[in-house]
């Protein structure tokens, strides 16, 4: 049994009692600071970790105000705060052992859209490509681009000065900012934005804060402008904090204050929204991803491309594209990325090709494939390209850049111990000196016995270079300090900086040497705007005056020094929580994307893979200090069977009030929202498995605690369904009760218990030529004869609740010519899984395995209906038992239908006149992500069309749905979902993959939706 484990660290009581005064003054948004609300905000996407005191989400600019104000009064006169956005910064830039305060939970308004003058104003939390939907109708988009751009927010951007590819024509965000509102720390709302001549003689004749800050600013920037011209590097990239160089016109004598907030990395004020200016949509977009034998031709080559006026040159090694292509993004983009026959790919370049004058563009694109053409049919080719392919639709130029964003991630998915990871990854050097900067570099690492992955904007001189670190161990952390050392000392070499895109964060203590006597000066700007050093303190500098605070430094805790606390064979069996490194992608805005639906719903970090990762691996360092060794204590589960002295220790430990702060609860109310919609299993660069390390949880957390009485029946849901599909009409007419819905609900915890199927399953079989399986008589049988069958594998809830579409499927491989034997039910396990039931799962995995490695060994294909348990089958079955799953196969109905299209004749064009419209599984899309084009291509064989509906999650989940404590969410996540597909597309057209979804349906819209296979079924 698992102990009680109590957090380790307490809230001070200063900030204890801020919280609560906060609370009273009305303020109007979310004030958390439980262990799991603090731990969802001790990580980005750096290897720190800062653990803060508390998180406030203000629901707006009144809400920020107050609560600065409130931080004004001398009793909390001490405390201090970190903004944060988006939290995808891979340097620490937002963590804080203070006050976290989020903007981006609900900061989210889009306001005084001016399509003529082309500006709009958006709110700290707004995310980019959320405003870049909500304009597209009117031609317009925010066009500085960076690889988190489905969840990073406004706010983190400008304190960021974020950019990425196209920078050379689209710039950085600060020369798209035209002013920025923002709460300075005496709570004073302001706007930033250019001013000269009476306005600024005013402004700086302000006898306060925001006075302070024109006057010291316009007098550093005026007096020391030759010093700043020649200690700023003339770059595309412009290093964070602070923007002296742009922040001032000598020729106009205008300030423009906003210069300074966009990159001050959230150390000067709080960011509430920003004016910015917006661009139109090209007319014309092309791409030419160039391939190359090494990855040092296709650096050499990116100078060359840079003169063909293209838009962006992208570069990207073997490492990244050789992970991508184990990921799930490659099955769009491996038909565009191809590799050359007899030739190694060990780099490429993507160069794009944009613009508003579609000949021009069009003839720069031909000119570059004609020089190419040029390389590859040369005999002395030294320039090492190997081919090129082009891309003119943008669906697929999309897919490509879909792939290199998802870059970052990949790279967290290598293999073994040691990930590349951020620290060195965003140095800048001038274009021309790229090629022989980073043969430094690789130099460098390669001195070290270290591999990394390297990818970037080769056009603007920047390289992403993760080096792979095990920082577990202590000496690998000692590796990062000599490789962060030797880099600063080599960007400074080639005339380039070390932060020269992701923020400086965490390597704030290289600034006093880069900005030489000028540091001083940034350090007034610091003062000015916040002298007691309350914002974000230690990042870029600490205010002029202020000897005792100290600068962050790259030595300080990183998660590694957590992680290593929990022994190494533990890490390794719960890989899919540990090796989380805060990307974010889990953070993605899109509905219509499968991960994460109760992210999406909740906009709770916590209700995230990356929320849920990070409880976790806490919850395992933490069982580690108290002597608890949780392998030990599953292989106790495992072995163990009923005890009464464990039951009256569960009783005694449920009712007892001393286990009520035991952070496991915390944990489980995070784990009781996921869906186990298998979402991130795949979509998540990194893998990770929410469900696989939450039915982990669950069942060591039941080993302490009483489990709810509805799980009870969810263990035996698959045995007793098919005794009690015998009597459908009785238990229909039982379960419509009142009394009975009452007691079910109370009592189970269930509700909308689903209606059984009538006539029931065995019923419509006799009305086919289907068999059951006998499995002596198929031995028997020749092989010329086996190949006329198929065998269909049940499971019980179609069987029970959905009979008719396991009839259609009998009638259409009829129709194929094909006879079907029905194999016995045999439990599939998945909802003892997902309740963390885990011995049970173990035990009817193994024999069900068993005997489908028996019949699997017929040589007659096995398919299964439903999506969610048939790939349960080779998901959660190959995770607990190995290799003694063995080698049975259970195909999805679409992958046998493929494999037998030559028996698909097409239908009538009178039968042919309807359009139909698919949302299939999430577990589907994201373990199978050709879903949609398998699909597509089956009715197009039946000469049908058929259109994918990129949707998201359903909400039922299987049982997720039913239990009383979910119904809600799960009405609502189809509510946002589903169910404006079906006020877009008839509902009679629409079709369903998944028994889950097309239930959610029945009870949502009281209507029937079909499953694809029952169109052909009737069709055909």
């Amino acid at each position: 049994m698992i102990p009680k484990i109590n957090p380790e660290s307490s809230i001070d009581p200063v900030y204890l009692n801020y919280f609560n005064r906060l609370k009273d003054a009305n303020f109007l948004g979310d004030i958390e600071y439980s262990y799991s609300s603090r731990l969802a905000v001790a990580t980005d996407n750096s290897v720190y970790q800062r653990l803060p005191q508390g998180v406030i989400f203000p629901k707006n600019r009144d809400d920020v105000v107050l609560a600065v104000k409130l931080a004004s009064e001398p009793e909390f006169a001490g405390l201090k705060f970190a903004p944060r956005g988006g939290g995808t910064g891979t340097n620490g830039q937002s963590l804080t052992d203070w006050i976290v305060m989020d903007l981006s939970r609900h900061m989210r308004d889009i306001r005084e859209l001016n399509v003529n003058e082309r500006t709009v104003f958006v709110e700290a939390g707004v995310i980019k490509d959320y405003l870049n939907q909500q304009i597209k109708p009117h031609g317009l988009f925010f066009s500085p681009e960076l690889s988190t751009s489905n969840r990073a927010t406004f706010g983190g951007m400008i304190s960021n000065d974020s950019s990425g590819q196209g920078s050379l024509k689209y710039g950085k965000t600060s020369q798209h900012v035209l002013t920025v509102e923002a709460v300075l720390l005496d709570g004073s709302l302001v706007t930033f934005g250019p001013v000269s001549g009476e306005a600024l003689q005013a402004k700086m004749n302000q006898e306060n804060m925001e006075g302070r800050i024109y006057r010291t600013v316009y007098n550093i920037a005026k007096e020391k402008r030759e010093e700043i011209l020649k200690t700023f590097p003339d770059l595309n990239r412009f290093l964070t904090g602070y923007d002296l160089k742009h922040v001032y016109n000598p020729e106009t004598d205008t300030l423009d204050i906003s210069r300074i907030i966009c990159g001050a990395e959230g150390t000067l004020c709080f960011i509430t929204g920003a004016r910015i200016d917006l661009t139109p949509i090209p007319s014309y977009r092309s791409l030419v991803v160039i391939k190359y034998d090494s990855f040092d031709s296709a650096l050499r080559h990116a100078p060359v491309l840079v003169e063909a006026n293209a838009l962006s040159v992208e570069t990207v090694d073997s490492k990244v594209f050789n992970l991508a292509k184990q990921d799930i993004v490659w099955h769009s983009v491996k038909e565009l990325i191809k590799e050359v026959p007899d030739k190694t790919m060990d780099g490429i370049n993507i160069v794009e090709f944009a613009g508003w004058d579609n000949e021009l563009e069009g003839s720069r694109m031909k000119s570059l494939t004609d020089s190419l053409d040029r390389d590859l049919g040369a005999s002395g080719n030294t320039r090492g390209i190997i081919g090129y392919q082009t891309c003119t639709e943008l669906k697929d130029i999309l897919a490509v850049y879909a792939m290199r964003k998802k870059a970052v991630g990949l790279l967290g998915n290598a293999e073994g111990d040691a990930k590349p990871i951020a620290f060195t990854e965003d140095t800048v050097v001038p274009p021309k000196h790229l090629a022989d900067y980073i043969q430094e570099f690789r130099a460098l690492l390669d001195s070290h016995n270290l591999t990394y992955g390297m990818f970037g904007h080769v056009d603007s001189g920047v390289l992403h270079v993760r080096p792979a670190l095990d920082l577990c161990n202590p000496e690998q952390e000692k590796t990062l300090r000599e490789i962060s050392d030797a880099v600063v000392a080599l960007t400074a070499k080639y005339g380039g900086i070390m932060w020269g895109e992701h923020g400086r964060g965490y390597r704030a203590e290289y600034g006093p040497e880069f900005f030489g006597s000028l540091f001083v000066e940034l350090r007034k700007v610091k003062a000015a705007f916040d002298p007691g050093n309350r914002i974000n303190p230690g990042k870029i500098c600490v205010p002029f005056g202020n000897d005792t605070d100290k600068l962050v430094s790259v030595d300080d805790t990183k998660r590694g020094s957590f992680d290593r606390q929990i022994p190494v064979e533990v890490r390794h069996s719960f890989r899919a929580a540990v090796s989380c490194n805060g990307n974010g992608l889990c953070f993605n805005f899109d509905k219509t994307a499968p991960m994460c639906p109760t992210y999406k719903l909740l906009g709770d970090r916590r209700q995230s893979p990356k929320g849920r990762a990070g409880l976790t691996r806490e919850w395992l360092r933490l069982m580690q200090l108290d002597g608890a060794d949780v392998l030990s204590e599953e292989k106790k589960l495992d072995e163990s069977g009923f005890s009464l002295k464990a039951f009256f220790e569960k009783v005694s430990n449920t009712l007892n009030g001393d286990n009520v702060n035991d952070f496991s609860h915390e944990v489980r109310n995070v784990m009781d929202c996921c869906l186990a919609c298998k979402a991130c299993a795949s979509a998540c660069p990194v893998k990770v498995d929410v469900p696989d390390f939450r039915s982990r949880f669950l069942n060591l957390y039941f080993s302490r605690y009483l489990r709810p009485a509805g799980d009870i029946l969810v263990k035996n849901i698959e045995q007793v369904t098919p005794y009690m599909a015998k009597v459908p009409r009785l238990l229909n007419a039982v379960n419509g009760l009142a009394p009975v819905k009452f007691i079910t609900k109370k009592l189970w915890g269930f509700v909308d218990v689903p209606v059984m199927s009538y006539p029931t399953f065995n019923t419509l079989v006799k009305s086919t030529d289907a068999e059951y399986l006998d499995l002596d008589r198929m031995n028997g049988l020749s092989a010329e004869e086996r190949g006329k069958y198929v065998i269909l594998v049940q499971d019980a809830f179609t069987s029970a609740y959905d009979a008719k579409v396991i009839a259609d499927f009998i009638v259409l491989a009829s129709k194929m010519g094909r006879k079907v034997a029905i194999l016995p039910l045999k439990p599939n396990g998945k909802v003892m899984h997902i309740r963390g039931y885990m011995k049970e799962f173990a035990r009817a995995a193994r024999s069900t395995a068993d005997f489908f490695n028996q019949v699997y060994g017929l040589g007659i294909p096995m398919v299964g209906i439903d999506p969610a348990m048939t790939l349960c089958y080779r998901d959660e079955y190959r995770k607990i038992l190995g290799d003694s799953r063995g080698d049975f196969v259970v195909q999805l109905t679409q992958e046998w239908l493929l494999d037998n299209l030559d028996s698909i004749r097409p239908v009538s064009a009178e039968k042919a006149g309807h359009e139909y419209y698919l949302m299939a599984h999430c577990t589907q899309k994201s373990l199978k992500p050709t879903t949609h084009a398998d699909w597509t291509r089956i009715f197009a064989t039946a000469g049908l069309k058929l259109v994918p509906v990129p949707v998201g999650c359903c909400g039922m989940a299987g049982l997720y749905g039913h239990l009383k404590a979910n119904v809600e969410r799960s009405k609502e996540i189809y509510r946002e979902n589903w169910a404006p597909v079906f006020k877009k597309y008839p509902i009679e057209y629409c079709l369903a993959t998944g028994y889950s979804c097309r239930e959610q349906v029945r009870r949502m819209e009281e209507k029937n939706v079909l499953h694809p296979l029952q169109v052909l079924s009737t069709l055909l």
